[in-house]
């Protein structure tokens, strides 16, 4: 069984999902792409994020996007 990507804690963060072991929130990595940065940017800044974990959750919000857009 994978390990988990993203973990949400009330107190962590105030309960913004985050990047599992981390205090880094997911939103973090969808502002930097969205503000035009490389995934290599943000993870250089967020040391604490490994590629693979990165790479996983976007993984999952595409297959999310397109089981969505199927039942739709």
């Amino acid at each position: 069984m994978p390990l988990p990507t993203v973990s949400r804690d009330p107190e962590v963060m105030s309960g913004a999902l985050c990047f599992a072991g981390t205090r880094v929130p997911v939103q973090n990595l969808f502002d930097y792409l969205e503000g035009q940065s490389s995934l290599g940017e943000f993870l250089d800044d967020f040391p604490t994020v490994s590629r693979e974990v990165a790479v996983a959750v976007l993984e999952a919000a595409r297959e999310r996007l397109f089981v969505d857009a199927l039942a739709a």
